[in-house]
């Protein structure tokens, strides 16, 4: 299933980027514009880690995390599937089996793998399987990738908390599972929501992100301070 027509509108009017609507108007349309490489991806010191999480448009998730206390770079991509490199393009028209994904490296003296947890469930809809939001389809999934075991042991005990918890009705649909090859996407996607603030409200807005995280987890905005 493709990704939403209120998603395809942010593409409109990027003058910094000439990216254009296509004329088709079709949903999960991507904009008209030559081949570009991926990104490049950071390569972590020995005193950092990395966390990979999905939660539906990877714009968004990259913002939840960038400028956090103790991380120290993020990037959007994709993983979780089987085609290697793959497009924008081809990730949000479906058929290549990976899900938008942000990738962060972090420092764990700074700041701990349950912290990034604790901005991740706050950032997502882990209710809905196979749609975020206004995008629907396998790619926009939510999935926490763990890169080892305690990472593994430490998603599965928070996850296992909220359904506990009894905070919402229905159970957590978010796996959680061995975290694959990470491709970047292109250079655009990257800190696309400080490059183009107004086409990303725009889809922020369209798309409901916002008014359904209030509405799941309240109105308690996520700090970036430092904490453990």
């Amino acid at each position: 299933m493709r990704s939403s027509l209120i998603r395809s509108a942010g593409f409109i009017t990027l003058p910094l980027l000439g990216l254009s609507l296509l004329s088709s108007g079709l949903i999960g349309a991507s904009p008209t514009r030559a081949a570009e490489p991926p990104a490049v991806l950071p390569v972590p010191t020995a005193a950092q880690l990395t966390a990979t999480f999905a939660g539906g448009c990877f714009w968004s998730m990259e913002k939840a995390f960038d400028g956090v206390a103790g991380v120290a770079s993020t990037t959007v991509g994709f993983t979780g599937g089987a085609k290697a490199n793959p497009t924008y393009k081809e990730v949000v028209n479906g058929g290549t089996g990976h899900a938008e994904a942000v990738q962060v490296v972090y420092d764990p003296a700074k700041i701990s793998y349950e912290r990034l947890l604790d901005i991740y469930w706050r950032s997502i809809d882990p209710l809905t399987l196979n749609a975020a939001f206004c995008d629907h389809g396998a790619q926009y999934r939510s999935v926490i990738f763990y890169g080892d075991a305690e990472q593994r042991k430490l998603a599965e005990a928070s996850k296992r908390e909220l359904d506990r918890s009894k905070r919402f009705a229905t159970p957590i649909v978010t796996p959680i599972q061995a975290a694959t090859k990470f491709y970047p996407a292109e250079e655009y996607h990257q800190q696309y929501y400080k490059k183009n603030p107004e086409s990303y409200q725009r889809y922020v807005i369209g798309c409901g992100r916002e008014q359904r995280t209030r509405e799941l987890w309240g109105n308690v905005t996520v700090s970036k301070g430092a904490g453990r």
